[in-house]
């Protein structure tokens, strides 16, 4: 379960994070609210993954699928450039998180 919870704050986080894009410096009411709002909800089921995960092995799943996951979006929605280097950079990032989950210190 404590897995589950983890998903849905990288989801939310992701989803805080392009209404942050969509906001436009915090100048559009409504994605600047569903901004806070999916961050509150993403942090508030970080901390329940927290229970049962240890905080450097969710924190960097959190962080690098987040990131991961942005760039994708950034690059399919809002046409931003992926060059080689961001491929290769966000393909070692993913490498990193299941490195993490095989490493044995995911639990």
């Amino acid at each position: 379960m404590y897995w589950i919870y983890l998903i849905i704050a990288i989801l939310t986080e992701v989803a805080g994070t392009t209404a942050l894009k969509l906001s436009q410096g915090l100048t559009k009411i409504i994605p600047a609210i569903a901004m806070t709002i999916f961050y509150i909800v993403s942090f508030i089921f970080l901390a329940f993954a927290l229970k049962k995960i240890e905080v450097g092995t969710a924190y960097a799943i959190w962080s690098g699928i987040g990131t991961a996951l942005i760039a994708l979006i950034g690059f399919l929605w809002f046409q931003e450039s992926l060059d080689a280097l961001k491929v290769v950079s966000l393909g070692l990032i993913i490498l990193g998180v299941v490195g993490l989950n095989l490493s044995g210190v995911a639990r």
